[in-house]
Parts: structure tokens; sequence; C-alpha cells
């Protein structure tokens, strides 16, 4: 059992926390009951005793500074920290050419961002022991950040930096959530972990594998979401962490609200689409890690729900009920092409199902996650929950309501 993550940082016997990820690769890290893996963990999903929340320490420093003014805080320091701030250019494997918000301290320029709760990004040198390293932060001398390829370490670094940003965004704007846990802390997002491993986590930080042979970082757009909204499903409803189907709805909410903050973002380098992980390429055969519009395109998520769902071996795969049907709320039924993206989703019963866009769904969901659920809902009680908060939002009567209930009729909760 773990008791720390890094140097200095020694974890409380009551912070329990999950350890949670994108992937279902055996090769990746997961649950702490198996143990076949780097860590001793499997399928990135799972738990371990750890730290409160401080912040992952880094070379004697905390990266994740709280660098919003707490209460009390004098307006010369909030001009001090305001003084710090610069805007660089970053040059991601995924992202491509973007500015990114870094800070400026002892004539160098750091991947920590002031404005959104010090929101860092560190090496962790390709090893695999949390124990050992706490990671190396990054610094540079001109604020001009990777070349866009692996060949610099700082490239997928850009990509993580950024997207966490992103998604800082998303939720403060979206939801008035600042931050994974909404106490302006932002998280660290640590990089090069291990070596060739296709896996990505989130443990009070945020790790990230290079992928297969050191050259597929898991950095993408929507993957660093999913993990920042591990962080975000952990402080509100806490799912329970092993067994049955709230394990599915866990995953399933971290790669709704991937997905949205992919749209938010919209940039022409990663287009928004409803596939997870499509650039990374992890498992070498061009295809993404799974699909919302039709989950068992991946062979393994199944599109609608049937008893046992719950104990399907990756949480991952179970999630594909609920992927759908919030893809189904968004969008509807049938063929359509987003964004260039062809999709063609059907449903249970050969009903139609009409969309009532992204936005609305996601309301609708991130209300129910916050108001409604619990760590043990199940898909029936998913189903409750999110006719509640439409109901709340906008009408029993509504459209929106009765999309949701076709929504989930489609594929077949009931």
């Amino acid at each position: 059992m773990r008791k720390k993550l890094a140097r200095g940082v020694t974890a409380s016997a009551a912070a329990v926390v999950m350890v949670a990820g994108i992937l279902s690769d055996s090769a990746s890290a997961g649950t702490s009951n198996n143990t076949s893996a780097p860590g001793g963990r499997r399928n990135a999903e799972g738990i371990s005793p750890t730290r409160e929340d401080t912040g992952q320490r880094v070379e004697g420093t905390l990266a994740s500074e709280a660098m919003t003014a707490p209460k009390g805080t004098t307006s010369a320091t909030k001009a001090a920290r305001s003084a710090e701030t610069r805007i660089g250019t970053g040059n991601g494997v995924y992202v491509g050419k973007v500015n990114i918000t870094t800070r400026l301290r002892n004539g160098r320029y750091e991947l920590t961002d002031p404005t959104r709760g010090g929101l860092s990004t560190v090496d962790f040198g390709n090893r695999s022991n949390r124990e050992e390293s706490s990671g190396k932060r990054f610094t540079d001398s001109d604020n001009v950040w990777g070349n866009g390829t692996v060949n610099s370490r700082q490239s997928a670094a850009v990509d993580a930096y950024f997207a966490a940003g992103k998604t800082w965004d998303y939720y403060k704007n979206t939801f008035g959530r600042k931050g994974m846990r909404g106490n302006g802390q932002g998280p660290t997002a640590i990089v090069h972990y291990g070596k060739s491993l296709t896996t990505a986590e989130y443990d009070y930080g945020l790790w990230f594998g290079d992928g297969k042979g050191d050259k597929r970082p898991l950095t993408e757009l929507d993957i660093v979401a999913h993990e920042f909204t591990h962080g975000v499903v952990e402080s509100t409803v806490g799912f329970a962490r092993t067994g049955d189907e709230f394990r599915g709805l866990n995953e399933a909410t971290c790669d709704i609200f991937g997905t949205m903050v992919e749209f938010n973002a919209n940039i022409a380098a990663d287009t928004p689409d409803y596939l997870i992980g499509e650039k990374v390429n992890s498992h070498g055969d061009g295809k993404p890690m799974r699909y919302m519009d039709k989950p068992s395109k991946d062979g393994k998520s199944p599109d609608y729900w049937k008893p046992g769902i719950g104990r399907l071996d990756d949480a991952h795969h179970a999630a594909g009920v609920a992927n759908h049907f919030f893809y189904l709320m968004a969008e509807g039924s049938g063929k359509k092409v987003i964004n260039g993206v062809a999709y063609d989703s059907p449903t249970y019963d050969g009903s139609k199902v009409t969309g009532i866009g992204r936005e609305k769904a996601a309301k609708i969901w991130y209300k129910a996650l916050t108001t409604q659920f619990t760590s043990t809902t199940d898909y029936k009680h998913a189903r409750v929950g999110t006719l509640k908060t439409a109901a709340a939002l906008y009408g029993k009567t509504s459209s929106e309501y009765k999309a949701v209930q076709k929504a989930w009729t489609a594929v077949n909760v009931r």
C-alpha cells in the first residue's frame, strides 16, 4: 500500500483517492485488485491510500501552489503574481501551435499558470515509481515550448498543459467551478511517466505515459480532460471504487466532459468529435479508444444496458451505455455528419431520438452528477436522476425532458 506519492508528501490514512484512467490496455496501470502491471496496477482503475489535497511537490515546492489569492491576500501580493504572468507559445504533439499562460520567475519561464490556480506540468523522467521522484519543473529561457514532435520533451508537456487549462476554463465558464475540487487550486499534470506506458491516470495529479515505443504520449485534449474530470467526480459524487455499474458511470462521466471540453476548445489541430483518444493511436490500428455514437464499434463496449453489465472486466466498457445515452440525448439517433465525422447511432427499440444539443445535455448531466447521483448510483437511478434535473431545468412537459426519457429507453434503461 502506497503511503506517499512524492518526496516530502505523506499520505493521510484517511485520504482515499481514486486512481482512474482512460485506457483499458492490459499493459497500462490500473486497479488495485489486479497487480500484473507496473506499480501493481492494471487497467488504470483502482484505489490507493494517498495524501491530503496538498498538490504535487516539485523541487521542494508545491507545483500546484494556489496562485489564486486566498482570503486576506494583500493587493501587493496579487499585483506581484500578476506581474509574473506571461503569454508563451506552445507547439504540442496534438494541439499544434497554441498560446499558453506561463510564469516568469527568477529570469526563467515555467509551465505554471498563475491565472488557473497554479496549474502546472512537470517531467517525470520516464520513471515508474512514484515514490522515487517528484518530477522536474519545466523551465525555458524564451517562452517558446516544444517543436510539435516527440523529439522534444516539451511537446507533450504543451499538450497536457494546454488541455488542462482548457478543462479548467470549461468548468469555470460553464458551471462556475474553479478547479477539480472547486477550491481554486489547479492540478499538476505529470508527463513522461514510465517507459512505453500506455496509460493516463488520475491520482490527485494527472499522470500521462508516453505510449508505445514512447512515441504516442497520452496527452490528447479529451484524454487530459477525462483525467481532470475524475478529480471533479471524486470531489462531488465520489463513485464507489469497485464493482457494479457506478464504475461505468464514473468513466462515462469523464468521457462525456472530455468530449465537451474538446468541443468547447474547438481547435483546428484536434477537430471536435465524439471519438475518445482518436489521435493517440494507442492500439496501433489507427482507431479511437472508444466511440460514443455506437460504443460496440470498439469490439468490447455494449450499446445497450443488460443485466450484469457492471461486472464487465473493464469499467471503460461498462461506460458504453451512458456514453451512448449522452450522444443520443445531445445529437439524436441515425446517420449524420458532424465536423466531417460520420455517425450512425442505433437505438435498442428502433425508435427515433431527436437531440437537444450538447450544451443542454451537458447541463443536465452535470446537475445530476452534483445533485442527484450518489456513490452507488446505477443506470436505473441515473435515469431517475437525469429526469429530475431535466424537469428542474426545463420542466416536466419540455422537449428536453422527453428527450432524456427517449434516450434512456433507446439504450434499454427503463
